[in-house]
């Protein structure tokens, strides 16, 4: 395997694991969906800034007009990518938001197709489909264990919004492939804080250590170096790979969900988990079926 395809692959899977965790910091910090999104763009914002200035990446010569144009269209996806996505937590379980989630993948391909002339393979289109199955089967499983009531089904909405947003995003960072990936987030996440401030009560802010402590974690860990990975591996893989790879996310939020929450995984959840591994390594290790050529008689 070429040896940057590698380390973004490894960068991809450091992404996803940590992004399997912050369903249940949300729901630990306490505060409105709002306040989450904006205390992680700030927090998240002052820690990329540092980062950027230590690497000395804060250099004017490394943005032109439309870098910093298309940054800051994908910093508006990612913000309400993250409003739908927490907001649908408390609508359907963790689990299953985030699972419903992960049809981006699907659709950062069909995107790629349409605008950047990505060819989408056989090969390709039945490897994310053995992973759709296998996303298909957590959440008939865990669904089957919820109410089906407006709530339940505005929840599996916000979600897909929300993948939908991402793929978005993610088209527009591979327009940006040699801009540092911590810049890139940076602009996105100083993006939204701008955006989400005028609907923050500032006479309400958080006063608990707990809320503060989950709000900076997010920041620090599920923002400033997340997205770094995140964009790292954005930039160096092919979108099949980093769409297979993505499925690493909700495998992770199911089992925090279960160690969090108690919530045990069914057989027929088992089976999507084992489905999503093989179609990530799958398509990772170029594996196929190829019938054998006829032996001469």
């Amino acid at each position: 395997m070429d040896k940057s395809i590698r380390r973004g692959s490894w960068e991809m899977i450091g992404a996803m694991l940590i992004s399997g965790t912050i369903g249940w910091f949300v729901w630990v910090s306490g505060v409105s969906v709002v306040e989450v999104v904006f205390w992680r763009c700030v927090i998240g914002a002052l820690t990329l800034a540092l980062i950027c200035l230590a690497l000395g990446y804060l250099r004017f010569d490394l943005l032109t007009s439309r870098i910093l144009a298309l940054a800051m269209v994908s910093g508006v996806a990612i913000v309400g990518n993250w409003l739908l996505l927490f907001e649908s937590y408390s609508r359907a379980s963790i689990s299953i938001s985030t699972a419903v989630y992960n049809v981006q993948p699907f659709m950062l391909v069909l995107l790629a197709a349409l605008f950047l002339g990505e060819k989408i393979t056989v090969q390709k289109l039945a490897w994310l489909s053995v992973a759709f199955l296998g996303m298909l089967a957590i959440v008939t499983a865990h669904g089957s264990q919820q109410n089906s009531g407006d709530d339940y089904l505005a929840g599996i909405a916000l979600a897909l919004g929300a993948a939908f947003l991402y793929a978005i995003a993610a088209l527009i960072i591979k327009r940006l492939t040699g801009t540092p990936p911590h810049l890139i987030a940076l602009i996105q996440v100083s993006t939204g804080a701008l955006l989400l401030a005028p609907m923050i009560g500032w006479q309400d802010l958080p006063v608990s250590s707990g809320s503060w402590a989950a709000l900076a974690t997010m920041g620090v860990v599920h923002t400033g170096l997340m997205y770094v990975l995140l964009y790292g591996a954005i930039q160096k893989l092919p979108t099949a790979i980093t769409g297979a790879l993505s499925f690493v996310y909700p495998i992770a939020a199911i089992f925090v969900d279960w160690i969090a929450f108690g919530h045990r995984l069914g057989w027929l959840q088992w089976l999507g988990v084992a489905a999503i591994l093989l179609a990530a390594a799958g398509l990772q290790r170029g594996w196929w079926w190829r019938a054998k050529a006829a032996v001469p008689a």
